[in-house]
């Protein structure tokens, strides 16, 4: 995870965001019924990317799954197995439960008492580490000290347990104040990385200065940054990730773009390993 050279795919789409995630895939909400029946058809589209010949630690090293996946199976292995053994590739689990109402221009992790208990299931089920996601709207330094705070508080609950926590504050790419916002953010970041506990990982934003996390990235309790695409387009994340050297992409709808459930497996297959080939020669920029 350190040193390994290509990026890691984010599989995580949740309860909010799988109907959304299934349509671009080309399954209507009609086709479907009650949420048993949407999580059962996405374990089917990540089981489709999970076992592409494309989808092979070469060029992915890591990969965020959803817990439902995590608790589920790939040709009949646990999910984290089968990535890891029969791909070597790293799985990571996210963890956060959604976000809260905005206020004081972010939106923090929701409340989740459970944490531990999940945790706990993540190292029996093999997991690497975790990811949890919240959300930064505007400049506001009050409200980025207490997004930051609570991602390193949660962090440091997960490297308890013997976990390497992804943390991401997420900075909205529609912010108008966005690149004021990545100033405060970047302080409060580096802040926080002389006190943590041990390595962690960051997943941020595209900045809107190339390089602008350049200098975090010799910091000792600094794993690695990866990238999210926020909203771009896949050719527009490429393009602006290959502008950030040292960063990798964590990519989730950049990354299947284009992607659909009535493609034949030759036709899915070939057009994930270009998405892929094209993710990868970003990262390794």
């Amino acid at each position: 995870m350190k040193q390994g050279k290509g990026f890691i795919a984010a599989l995580d789409q949740s309860g909010g965001s799988t109907p959304k995630a299934l349509k671009t895939y080309g399954i209507d909400p009609s086709e479907y019924n009650g949420e048993d029946e949407m999580f059962r058809l996405v374990h089917e589209m990540r089981t489709r990317m999970m076992t592409s010949p494309a989808f092979k630690g070469d060029k992915i090293i890591g990969v965020i799954l959803f817990e439902r996946t995590m608790r589920g199976e790939v040709e009949g292995m646990p999910t984290a197995d089968y990535v890891w053994e029969k791909k070597g590739i790293v799985p990571f689990l996210k963890v956060d439960k959604g976000l809260q109402e905005e206020s004081n221009g972010v939106q923090l992790m929701k409340d989740f008492p459970q944490l531990d208990e999940l945790l706990e299931d993540g190292v029996k089920y093999h997991i690497f580490g975790t990811k949890m996601r919240s959300v930064i709207k505007s400049a506001n330094q009050e409200g980025i000290k207490a997004n930051v705070d609570q991602q390193f508080e949660w962090a440091e609950r997960i490297l308890k347990h013997g976990l390497v926590p992804i943390i991401e504050p997420e900075v909205d790419i529609k912010a108008v104040d966005k690149k004021e916002a990545e100033a405060i953010l970047k302080e409060e970041l580096r802040k926080h990385l002389d006190k943590v506990s041990a390595p962690v990982m960051f997943k941020l934003t595209l900045p809107t200065v190339d390089n602008f996390y350049q200098d975090l990235l010799s910091h000792p309790k600094l794993l690695r940054i990866v990238a999210l695409s926020g909203g771009y387009t896949r050719k527009e994340a490429n393009e602006k990730l290959a502008l950030n050297h040292g960063v990798i992409a964590s990519f989730s709808r950049a990354l299947c773009e284009g992607l659909n459930a009535h493609q034949s497996d030759d036709e899915f297959n070939k057009l994930f390993a270009e998405s892929i080939e094209s993710v990868y020669q970003a990262s390794i920029k």
